[in-house]
């Protein structure tokens, strides 16, 4: 019960980070406002209706959906490992996928719901409850960070792209992405024993 308690929190504070980095973007920035911190690093506010990083490719409700079916299955499984005494580092990283994928969700579930439109010309603000800009699970998904690691050309030799600009890391995403993207390269990386339990299942 005590593990449970700590995991909780922990999930919590992601998602609160994750929420309150989203509400100052959307109340502080204009849509496709980009603010330069350093040479490699941007917030840049964009929203979209996709999974991590913008990508789209299935409908916008079907999406929010698989997002609420798997977050209620990263909580089943997460207490249940919790309760079989698996390994820390596995639960912790199930605990960082299951508060991004959570973090998303809300901006589906609600952001439709309390805020106006984004717009390039204003920052987005509160409304009442049920008058924004979309129903329920169709709010979009607030980006910000973007990390242009390289920003260079394709040498002029080179096929297709010649000429072309090419920028090293050029997604724009959030702090809910990041702990899904972390948690799962981390599982694939020193979780190999667990995942191939869940195999043998």
């Amino acid at each position: 019960m005590k593990k449970g308690i700590w995991y909780t929190l922990f999930i919590l504070t992601l998602l609160v980070i994750d929420q309150v980095i989203k509400v100052w973007v959307k109340t502080h920035m204009c849509l496709h406002e980009s603010r330069h911190i350093t040479d490699w690093f941007y917030l840049s506010y964009i929203e979209n209706n996709g999974m991590a990083y913008g990508m789209t490719f299935i409908p916008k409700y079907a999406l929010s959906l698989f997002r609420l079916v798997a977050c209620c299955v990263l909580v089943w499984y997460i207490g249940r490992e919790l309760r079989r005494g698996a390994r820390t580092l596995w639960t912790v990283l199930l605990s960082m996928v299951l508060a991004g994928a959570a973090g998303n969700l809300i901006d589906c579930m609600f952001y439709g719901l309390v805020f106006n439109g984004a717009s390039p010309y204003y920052t987005s603000f509160f409304v009442d409850f049920g008058t924004g800009y979309a129903p329920f699970l169709q709010g979009k998904v607030v980006d910000m960070f973007y990390f242009p690691l390289i920003v260079t050309t394709y040498p002029e030799w080179f096929p297709f792209w010649g000429g072309e600009p090419f920028i090293f890391f050029s997604p724009i995403f959030n702090f809910a992405d990041a702990c899904i993207s972390v948690g799962v390269v981390a599982i694939l990386l020193f979780c190999r024993d667990e995942l191939t339990r869940i195999n043998e299942l």
